[in-house]
């Protein structure tokens, strides 16, 4: 609302309501003579030491902030240069990757084998006559019109090689011992998906979020906290559903295990969570604490990783989603890290405002690592559809 002050300014000018421009600043107005002046003063670029108290964050990158800019003008700089850009596309495109991911996911993954097929198939090899196949064949071409070159079409019939025993038997060993019975067809689980896409959509929950409040805090500080606290919820919401597949999958024939360490899970993520929107918690002193706190959660997955080696010490999908599993860890880390210790940009302050900052560089490895955690999780499906319990 305009206050009585810049209402009898107007009135007694001659400007007008839309030749005004109100833009709300903390709880204050700010008014230019004209949309085209408010333009070119409010919307430039600022550096570090003209912002307000509220957005001083990153005292090394020095330029290129925008400051309490209205809302269509945030919402077009997305496609402009700032030190924000690489923020908020890192992100979104890591969002839009995770969401045709899930599409994927739902209408093509697992790619699991057909084994009632692949029996079927192997009886066909093993009961065919070839030679009788060959000579149909060989009396077949010279029957055929339009044929160019029967002779060397025939000669090619004559050389076929039979499938060799080896062959056979290669083929056999694809199958489990209970597929030689064809009496007993094979079985295919069906496991449920829900762990997964879990996943999935605490991954985009927290991408879309991190995107949204890179590119929307600069407008006020109401809106500031409110972007941050979202953010912290996106990665809480992260961390604690990247959980989800591997504790389900591993622990799933002990449903004992499985609901204690999926209900250990949720309530950590959900205690982060509310956390993460408490007002206090985004002041910048907090920020080793925040980083910690997201830190601990993702430590507190080695205790499942290790009970599932244990239990499956002799399946190779253990191993393959523990070396998936140590790989993310290791890239949610790394960006931690570089977060806290802001790498490169404390070594040369301005040098990396625009691209190749810290945070930047975070959220890479964040995309990285969740993708790296997807990977296992493909693993995670085969392994129970093809196996169950």
């Amino acid at each position: 609302m305009i206050n009585s002050h810049y209402k009898s300014w107007i009135l007694s000018s001659d400007k007008t309501f839309d030749d005004v421009f109100d833009y709300e600043v903390g709880e204050g107005v700010c008014l230019k003579e004209t949309k085209e002046d408010f333009k070119k003063v409010k919307c430039g670029l600022v550096e570090y030491d003209s912002l307000p108290g509220y957005m001083k964050d990153n005292e090394f990158i020095l330029g290129y902030y925008r400051s309490e800019w209205p809302v269509k003008r945030i919402f077009l700089s997305i496609f402009t240069i700032h030190n924000e850009t690489l923020n908020v596309w890192t992100h979104l495109i890591g969002f839009f990757i995770f969401f045709f991911l899930t599409i994927y996911t739902a209408a093509k993954v697992p790619g699991v084998v057909d084994l009632n097929s692949l029996q079927r198939a192997h009886d066909m090899l093993r009961n065919a006559d070839w030679h009788k196949i060959q000579e149909e064949l060989l009396n077949c071409i010279p029957a055929l019109p339009n044929v160019p070159d029967r002779h060397k079409v025939m000669d090619v019939v004559k050389k076929m090689s039979l499938p060799s025993v080896d062959f056979l038997t290669s083929l056999s060993g694809c199958l489990k011992d209970d597929a030689m019975n064809t009496e007993a067809p094979l079985k295919v689980h069906a496991i449920t998906r829900w762990p997964f896409f879990t996943f999935l959509g605490g991954a985009m929950f927290c991408l879309l979020a991190s995107s949204a409040c890179h590119l929307f805090s600069c407008h006020s500080k109401r809106l500031s906290y409110i972007m941050l606290r979202m953010d912290y919820a996106g990665i809480a919401a992260l961390i604690s559903t990247s959980f989800y597949p591997p504790i389900y999958y591993s622990f799933m024939c002990h449903p004992v295990l499985c609901k204690l360490y999926l209900g250990s899970v949720t309530v950590m993520g959900f205690a982060a969570m509310v956390i993460s929107l408490l007002p206090a918690f985004q002041k910048p002193k907090f920020r080793i604490y925040r980083t910690s706190l997201f830190f601990g959660m993702g430590i507190s997955g080695i205790l499942p990783v290790i009970h599932k080696l244990i239990l499956f010490h002799g399946q190779p999908e253990a191993l393959q989603t523990t070396c998936y599993e140590i790989l993310m860890g290791i890239l949610y880390g790394l960006g931690a890290l570089i977060y806290v210790s802001r790498i490169p940009e404390r070594w040369m302050p301005g040098k990396f405002d625009i691209a190749g900052h810290s945070h930047q560089l975070f959220h890479v490895l964040v995309v990285a690592g969740a993708f790296t955690h997807y990977r296992a999780g493909l693993i995670y499906l085969r392994w129970r559809d093809m196996n169950g319990c």
